[in-house]
């Protein structure tokens, strides 16, 4: 099947519009023709001024936009494109001397780029995934306007919505469910929409913070215990499995809980039976467990403090919260939720944020998430009054500068990078001495010549990190990885340096 009849095919039948922005006759003449075998008739503007014209009298599917226009720069076009709510998709044609300005129109919103020349199968399929790419834009679109929030979570960016997705599809089920994420992205939150959708949504939802309550009496929370049981049980009480009969335990901390107390829990998800502290009598309770943590699971399972046979156990259907960082403009629904509550328990008059102040509420990394924003938003409310929130109110209760987010580099600074990076990677030491090497290589292993994975992994950071010149938000954006990521791998490197150290020191004292 050729490219033209994938794109008839594509357009269905729909009557894509397609705007063609060209100062040349004759490469129009040519695109025209290239489109129209394909079943399409664009539009065609010679000019900026024509294009903007045809922009107001007709809504395009499909901008094809030459940058070099006699009588104004593309990339005002584009702008002025980008400024409309369900923009077109564009497809800028350069030449070839002149990437880095079809470069710098993608960062401003276009789809994609053509360089001249080009030949018709190019064309039509860069037209073909441009026009799908804005179908599914405007199927999101409707999504988000259909669904703004779901249950207490508030947002509509597409992170959330697979989200929601997930706790729809789960809720139905009794398997448990285990949330992961950032401390503050609300995983209480997520556990009780997954309560609320549930048919045990009349039943009883109890939330216990496995990370909150001390190991000694973290069992009798969970199970209950009888009179007398220890030093302090002056009666008999029920615990959170037997308050949760019919409905919902929500285990928050799952990850700080007692490696004893796993081996019980692991027990009564499996039977469903559990005993008080200080019975002997098995009592049964039908729930539904969800747990949440804010640490890397398999991490605690490697490091044995968390059971594998539980974690498999526990983790049945997994659902990941995303930070606010990556929530696109949640932050702003959410920010002015917490101004329209607060300000209506402190008898306030704020009603929005004034737009400097959302760039920056955009702007910030907000390593707390949503937890640091309700901070951030109940003292300023407390601390201030007007009617719209100003970009100083908002400083002054962030406490000072804020975080930047981290974002990635550019096309050029990344090539730059990467070639510092294989500098470096040169003239560093290999990760394996030469007869360590060669035996891999031979796969003759010796055991002895073989490091801890730890110790590789600190030498591909540290050298990424000297090659960013000591940037650590540089380095942590070419390995994908948060820079609080290195600041704590870093510690604990120094801590475990340090601790060599004091071993050495101990050895040459007693020699």
């Amino acid at each position: 099947m050729g490219a033209s009849e994938k794109l008839d095919l594509a357009a269905g039948g729909t009557g894509m519009e397609v705007l063609l922005v060209e100062d040349s006759a004759s490469l129009a003449a040519v695109y025209e023709a290239y489109l129209s075998q394909a079943g399409l008739e664009p539009d065609v503007a010679e000019t900026g001024a024509a294009a903007l014209e045809a922009l107001g009298r007709k809504a395009y599917d499909v901008i094809l936009l030459d940058l070099q226009l006699p009588d104004m720069d593309g990339m005002e076009i584009l702008r002025s494109v980008e400024d409309r709510p369900m923009p077109p998709s564009v497809v800028v044609i350069t030449a070839d001397g002149s990437i880095n300005t079809a470069v710098e129109a993608m960062r401003l919103g276009a789809y994609d780029f053509l360089v001249k020349p080009f030949n018709a199968d190019r064309l039509v399929i860069t037209v073909r995934n441009a026009a799908e790419r804005r179908q599914l834009g405007q199927v999101v679109e409707t999504i988000r306007q259909d669904r703004s929030g779901f249950e207490s979570f508030i947002g509509a960016s597409l992170p959330m919505l697979a989200v929601y997705r997930m706790i729809e599809s789960a809720a139905a089920s009794k398997a448990t469910v285990f949330i992961t994420g950032e401390s503050g992205t609300g995983e209480e939150v997520c556990a009780e929409a997954i309560h609320r959708s549930s048919p045990r949504r009349k039943g009883p939802f109890v939330p216990l913070n496995c990370g909150a309550i001390p190991k000694e009496l973290i069992e009798s929370e969970m199970f209950g215990h009888l009179k007398g049981a220890f030093t302090g049980a002056i009666a008999n009480r029920e615990g959170a499995a037997a308050k949760a009969h019919g409905g919902t335990l929500f285990l928050d901390e799952i990850c700080e809980m007692d490696i004893d107390l796993q081996t019980k829990l692991l027990r009564f998800t499996q039977t469903g039976k559990f005993q008080r502290v200080g019975s002997d009598r098995l009592e049964e309770a039908d729930i539904r467990i969800v747990c949440a943590t804010n640490r890397d699971p398999l991490a605690e399972v490697a490091a044995g403090r968390f059971r594998e046979d539980l974690f498999y156990r526990l983790h049945v259907i997994p659902i990941h919260l995303p930070p606010l960082r990556d929530r696109e403009c949640d932050v702003i629904e959410i920010a002015r939720q917490f101004l329209t509550d607060y300000s209506a328990e402190e008898g306030k008059s704020f009603g929005d944020f004034a737009e400097p102040a959302q760039r920056l509420l955009m702007s910030h990394a907000w390593p707390g998430n949503v937890r640091e924003l309700q901070n951030v938003v109940r003292n300023l409310v407390v601390l201030n009054d007007g009617d719209l929130v100003s970009e100083a109110m908002l400083r002054q209760s962030m406490g000072g500068a804020p975080q930047p987010r981290v974002e990635k580099p550019s096309p050029a600074d990344a090539a730059q990078l990467r070639s510092a990076f294989s500098a470096a990677v040169s003239a560093a030491p290999p990760l394996v001495d030469g007869a360590a090497a060669g035996a891999v290589l031979n796969a003759e292993i010796d055991p002895d010549n073989i490091r801890p994975l730890w110790q590789y992994e600190r030498d591909i950071i540290e050298t990424v990190v000297a090659a960013c010149g000591g940037n650590l938000s540089k380095a942590a954006a070419l390995l994908e990885i948060n820079p609080s990521t290195i600041y704590r791998k870093r510690k604990s490197w120094e801590a475990t340096d340090a601790e060599a150290e004091d071993q050495r020191a101990a050895h040459d004292w007693v020699v």
